[in-house]
């Protein structure tokens, strides 16, 4: 029996898309989302500072923001590549742990692809070490704080024993000396540059996928590739009045290199892998 392919969660229809198709949509829907994650911050803003309600809703603006930049890289992507990307940038479209690590490495410096990936495999953990000398077995945290501060839940720690756990807020906003977090910032600075119409779409996948960012593709090539589009953006006459030289300055210091071709999905850790590398840390912290 066929499954019913109506209703909503069905970014899939991406993949069947011809290109030109696919890239017109994408903007389409870029300003959308744009929307939906400001909406979300300023509504957060109006709640009392570090209150669960501002966190969930700070959680929310920064996972929408992290899905624009998502179909960013799905446009950066080399034609010739994108039927074999496409489902995986889709799957990490939907995924929460995949759009929070997205949001996060806005920003980041590696020296490559290679690196970044490295980077990212550490967020992507389903569980790992903390404390002193790594003595204590915790869940990924962007998870864990998601779902913690969203739902009460029963939680069992390496006690064994179940315990109620309250949502709370952590007492803290996601804001940065009162702007919000760079994810939304990035995607405020594309919408201000055009680069949400369907030629600014088609500029940033026409420059773009001139580079296959798989490996040891760096941060300089990320630069270049930028320049370029930027004259491009300008010479189609699409870039906004309300364009500034911050905007430009955001996205060359702080866009990420593309990550169409890297991994997001959580990574299930075996207890027995993790207390052997507890143990390997304690023995080379104390010599136990």
């Amino acid at each position: 029996m066929g499954r019913i392919p109506y209703g909503n969660r069905r970014a899939d229809i991406l993949t069947q898309m011809p290109q030109a198709d696919r890239l017109s949509f994408i903007s389409e829907g870029l300003p959308i989302i744009a929307a939906s994650a400001r909406s979300f911050w300023d509504a957060a803003q109006r709640l009392e500072h570090g209150s669960r309600e501002q966190n969930v809703l700070e959680g929310f603006a920064e996972e929408e923001a992290a899905k624009v930049l998502i179909l960013m890289d799905l446009a950066r992507c080399p034609s010739k590549h994108i039927a074999r990307r496409v489902q995986s940038i889709v799957k990490t479209f939907y995924d929460h742990l995949g759009r929070m690590i997205y949001a996060d490495a806005q920003g980041w410096r590696p020296v490559n692809i290679t690196e970044l990936q490295e980077y990212i495999d550490r967020e992507r953990r389903g569980h790992y070490l903390e404390g002193y000398v790594g003595e204590y077995i915790v869940p990924n945290w962007n998870l864990y704080s998601r779902e913690s501060t969203m739902y009460a839940d029963i939680e069992v720690h390496e006690d064994g024993v179940p315990q109620w756990s309250a949502p709370r807020g952590n007492g803290g906003s996601r804001a940065i000396f009162g702007n919000p977090p760079l994810a939304i910032l990035l995607i405020e600075a594309m919408a201000a540059l055009g680069m949400f119409t369907p030629a600014g779409v088609r500029i940033v996948h026409d420059v773009w996928a001139t580079l296959d960012f798989v490996d040891t593709q760096h941060f300089d090539d990320g630069r270049r590739l930028f320049v370029e589009m930027v004259g491009r953006l300008h010479a189609a006459e699409i870039v906004t009045d309300d364009a500034t030289d911050d905007h430009v300055w955001q996205l060359n210091s702080n866009w990420q290199m593309p990550m169409y071709n890297l991994e997001f999905g959580r990574v299930p850790v075996d207890l027995e892998d993790i207390e052997a590398e507890r143990d390997a840390a304690l023995w080379h912290e104390v010599g136990i």
